[in-house]
C-alpha cells in the first residue's frame, strides 16, 4: 500500500499532465475515472490544463490538429466571452461569445438553451436569451414595483453571476458530452480548472454538489480532472465523489526555483501558512535571513490570532521566554520600510532573534510540516521503459535523495 507521505519530483507541467493521464488510463496503475487536486494561486494549474489538452491533441504532416481528446474549463474558456456595454447610450448591454473558437461550434444546431437554463437556473433568478445570429446574449430579471411585476431588459449582470452563467454554459456542454451526442464523441476527458472564481461559499458548495452529480451520472465513461485552489470547494468534491467513483487526490507544490511534487492529500489539504513556515525553517536552518523575512513570519501569528479570535498577534508569544522582546523585534522589523527588491541581510544577533522567535512559535503550536515541503526525500516521476522484459511495477513509490539542486 502506498505511503500518503510519499512524494513524485517532477521537472516540468508536461510531466505532470502525462502522470495525470496515466492515473486515468491505468498505465502500470491502478486505474482512476476521476483526478482531484489542490494548488495555491501561482503554482501552474492553468499551464498544467493547457499541457493536459496539448498532449491529447493529434497533428498531420502539415501541422493541422486532426484529433483531440479533451474538453476544457479554465481562464481561457471565460476569455471566450466579453461584455459589450454600450458605452454610447448605455442601454443595450449584451454578452458576446467569440464565434471565431471551436468551442462554439455547432451552437446553432445543438440549442443548448434548455440545458443551460436547467443549471443557471440553481443558482440566480435570471433571464437569459442567445442570439445565435449575433453571438451575444442578452439577460432580463423581473422585478415587482407598487406590487406588479415588470421586466429589466438588457442588464448587466455581476461578475458572480457571469461567472455562473459560463460555468452553466460549459456544463451543458459537458452534458452533451457524458450523453454521447455525435457533436461530442471526441471528448475522452474532461478537465475543469478552478471553476469558482468570484463565487461566494455558498455558490462554491452549491457547483460543488451539482458537478459531483453530473460526473457521477450512470454510464458516463468520460474521464476528468478538475484542479482548484478553493480549499471548502477542494473539500466538498473530496467528500462528495467519496466512494462513487475511483479517484485519485493530490496536493500540488511548485518547488522554487524550479521543479513540481506532488503528495496524496486527505480532505483537508496544506495551507498557505504551512508553506509559508516551511520556507522561513528553511531559510533559518541556511541562516541567509533578510530583514523582510520577519514581515512573512509576523503575517503567519497574524492568521493564527485570527484563528484563536485574538486581537492582536502578542498573544501568540504569550508565555514564551523573552516575549516581550519578541513582541518589540516583530513589531520593528515587520513594520520598517524594508523592501524585498532591495534586500538587506541581518546581522548575527538579529538572525538569532528570528531563529529563537520561529523555534518558539512553531514549538508552542505544534505545526505538522508536510513531506512535500522538504527539498530531501522526494521521488523521481517514473521514467519510460526501455525496451526490456520487468515484472509488474509496483504502485508506491520508493523515496530517494535528490541530488544538490545548485550543483544540477
Amino acid at each position: 500500500m502506498s505511503n500518503k507521505n510519499e512524494l513524485i519530483n517532477f521537472t516540468t507541467l508536461e510531466e505532470v499532465a502525462q502522470h495525470f493521464r496515466k492515473d486515468l488510463t491505468g498505465d502500470h496503475r491502478p486505474m482512476k475515472d476521476l483526478v482531484l487536486f489542490f494548488a495555491h494561486n501561482g503554482t501552474g494549474k492553468t499551464r498544467l490544463s493547457m499541457d493536459f489538452k496539448q498532449a491529447g491533441k493529434e497533428f498531420d504532416a502539415e501541422g493541422n490538429v486532426t484529433n483531440r481528446d479533451t474538453l476544457y474549463f479554465n481562464a481561457f474558456t471565460e476569455d471566450l466571452f466579453s461584455w459589450n456595454n454600450d458605452l454610447e447610450n448605455d442601454t443595450n448591454r449584451v454578452l458576446n461569445l467569440n464565434a471565431d473558437s471551436a468551442f462554439f461550434d455547432g451552437l446553432h444546431e445543438l440549442e443548448l438553451d434548455a440545458k443551460i437554463e436547467a443549471f443557471f437556473n440553481n443558482y440566480v433568478d435570471l433571464k437569459f436569451d442567445i442570439n445565435y445570429e449575433t453571438s451575444t446574449v442578452t439577460f432580463s430579471r423581473s422585478i415587482v414595483v407598487e406590487g406588479n411585476e415588470q421586466t429589466v431588459e438588457n442588464i448587466k449582470i455581476s461578475r458572480g453571476e457571469e461567472t455562473l452563467f459560463i460555468w452553466c454554459f460549459f456544463l451543458a456542454i459537458c452534458q452533451l458530452a457524458i450523453d454521447k451526442d455525435p457533436a461530442y464523441s471526441w471528448v475522452k476527458y474532461i478537465y475543469i480548472d478552478d471553476p469558482i472564481s468570484s463565487l461566494d461559499e455558498n455558490n462554491a458548495i452549491a457547483v460543488a454538489c451539482d458537478l459531483c452529480n453530473l460526473l457521477t451520472t450512470e454510464g458516463n465513461e468520460i474521464k476528468t480532472v478538475i484542479s482548484t485552489h478553493h480549499s471548502l470547494f477542494f473539500n466538498v468534491l473530496y467528500n462528495e465523489f467519496g466512494r462513487k467513483v475511483k479517484n485519485k487526490r493530490y496536493f500540488l507544490h511548485c518547488k522554487k526555483p524550479s521543479g513540481y511534487a506532488l503528495q496524496d492529500t486527505s480532505d483537508t489539504p496544506f495551507f498557505h501558512h504551512i508553506a509559508i513556515l516551511s520556507e522561513l525553517k528553511k531559510i533559518a536552518v541556511s541562516n541567509k535571513i533578510f530583514t523582510y523575512h520577519f514581515n512573512s513570519l509576523r503575517s503567519v501569528l497574524e492568521k493564527t490570532a485570527t484563528f484563536f479570535g485574538y486581537d492582536k498577534i502578542d498573544k501568540c508569544i504569550d508565555g514564551m521566554e523573552d516575549e516581550v522582546l519578541f513582541e518589540r523585534a516583530l513589531q520593528l522589523f515587520s513594520h520598517g520600510k524594508y523592501s524585498i527588491f532591495d534586500p538587506v541581510e541581518m546581522g548575527d544577533d538579529n538572525k538569532d532573534l528570528f531563529k529563537r522567535i520561529l523555534k518558539a512559535f512553531t514549538d508552542k503550536y505544534e505545526f505538522y510540516f508536510p513531506l512535500i515541503f522538504e527539498e530531501g526525500a522526494i521521488a523521481e516521476a517514473p521514467q519510460p521503459e526501455v525496451a526490456q522484459a520487468v515484472p509488474a511495477v509496483s504502485n508506491e513509490v520508493v523515496p530517494i535523495v535528490e541530488p544538490d539542486q545548485s550543483n544540477s
